[in-house]
């Protein structure tokens, strides 16, 4: 068997250059949709109003008006003033509220596998992504909430406003 050899032109460097720039493109766009479909998949955030300050963490309780509907727009959940624990929500809504900011409105889209993935909850049908409307009025760490209702308890204990024997709250004193 003989072996014929082809004599090859040598590569500019020019060409070298536009080799590896050819290379590095395709290894962006690879990238970039890779990151895309990341984005799309996982919950999103988008500030309708901005808020003012801090954003609360999982060691935080939140007081938010919000509604909660399905895609066909049906309306699953809604309240004025809804107290909720972050780190005791559904992990996308989780990750929402700790991008929050008090007094900003929001509309979160949460995906299944950020929710209730393949289960029922409620009137929540399985594989269902959710779509919020939020505000966040307030939050708190636990241990001030914590602080606030044994303050509550030791007043109606003790007579205070609401409590036995005294007047009910808002009510005037002859």
């Amino acid at each position: 068997m003989s072996v014929t050899t082809v004599p090859l032109r040598p590569v500019s460097k020019g060409g070298l250059w536009l080799l590896w720039i050819g290379l590095a493109a395709l290894v962006a766009l690879a990238v970039g949709v890779a990151w895309c479909q990341t984005i799309e998949r996982g919950t999103t955030v988008e500030v309708v109003k901005p808020g003012e300050g801090p954003s609360p963490t999982d060691e935080d309780m939140v007081l938010i008006k919000y509604t909660g509907k399905l895609a066909d727009g049906t309306v699953f959940d809604q309240q004025e003033q809804a107290p909720l624990p972050v780190a005791g929500s559904v992990p996308g809504f989780s990750k929402a509220l700790k991008q929050m900011q008090r007094g900003g409105k929001y509309k979160i889209v949460i995906p299944p596998e950020e929710g209730y993935g393949d289960q029922a909850a409620g009137p929540i049908p399985p594989n269902s992504t959710l779509y919020f409307d939020v505000e966040l009025i307030d939050f708190r760490n636990a241990a001030e909430v914590r602080a606030m209702m044994q303050q509550m308890q030791q007043m109606q204990m003790q007579g205070g406003p609401g409590g036995p024997g005294g007047p009910p709250p808002g009510a005037s004193q002859p």
